[in-house]
C-alpha cells in the first residue's frame, strides 16, 4: 500500500502553507470538493495557521487560541490549523477528534463552530486504505479545518442539491483513480 504521508519533513512553516494553499487550490478548489472554498479563498477569509505543538495537549491549547482568534476576528471566515509535527498516525489523529469536541463543549462554542478533519492517511471507515474515495479528506499534513456553523448553514441554504455533493466526489474520485490522486497528491511536496 502506497502511504499518502509527506515523503519529508517540514522543512519549515513556509512549506507547509504552501503545500496546503496548494493543495486546497489544486483538490478542494479546482476539483470543487467544497463548492463553498472558492468563495472564500477568493477573498482572502481563509486563515492558514501552522503550529509547532510536538503534543496532545499543545496542540490542544493552540486550538483554544485559534478559536478564540476567529470570536474575536470576524474578519477570518475559516481557519486551517495545520499541525505538521503532531498526530501522524491516523488512528491517534481520529482519537483526537473527541478531545477537540470537548474543547468546543467547555468553551461554549459548541453549534458554534465545527472541526472538519483532514490527515494525510485518511482513511473512512469500510474503506481500504488505497480507495480512491479517502483522497476527499487527504491533505498534505494533519489539519483541523475550524468551521464557523452560521456561514455552513448560509452556504447550504444557497447551494442546489448540497446532499449529492458527497456523493459526487467520491465519484469523482473513483473516476481518477488512486494512482493519479497519489502523483497530484506526492506532487504537492515538491514545491
Amino acid at each position: 500500500m502506497k502511504k499518502a504521508s509527506p515523503p519529508h519533513e517540514p522543512r519549515n512553516n513556509e512549506d507547509i502553507v504552501r503545500s496546503v494553499r496548494m493543495w486546497v487550490n489544486t483538490f478542494v478548489v479546482e476539483m470543487n470538493l467544497c463548492p463553498f472554498a472558492k468563495y472564500e479563498m477568493l477573498n482572502n477569509r481563509v486563515r492558514f495557521a501552522t503550529t509547532s505543538a510536538i503534543t496532545e495537549e499543545q496542540l490542544l491549547m493552540t486550538l483554544q487560541e485559534e478559536l478564540e482568534l476567529l470570536n474575536d476576528d470576524p474578519s477570518v471566515e475559516t481557519t486551517l490549523l495545520i499541525h505538521a509535527h503532531v498526530l501522524q498516525n491516523f488512528g491517534d489523529y481520529n482519537q483526537f477528534l473527541s478531545y477537540a469536541d470537548k474543547l468546543l463543549s467547555e468553551m461554549g462554542l459548541e453549534g458554534i463552530y465545527q472541526i472538519a478533519s483532514f490527515h494525510p492517511d485518511y482513511q473512512f471507515g469500510g474503506t481500504n486504505p488505497d480507495d480512491a474515495e479517502n483522497y476527499t479528506n487527504r491533505s498534505p499534513y494533519p489539519i483541523l479545518h475550524l468551521i464557523r456553523e452560521a456561514s455552513l448553514e448560509r452556504a447550504i441554504e444557497e447551494y442546489p442539491n448540497v446532499d449529492q455533493v458527497p456523493i459526487r466526489n467520491v465519484a469523482l474520485m473513483d473516476s481518477l483513480g488512486q494512482t493519479k490522486l497519489q502523483s497530484l497528491f506526492e506532487s504537492l511536496f515538491k514545491l
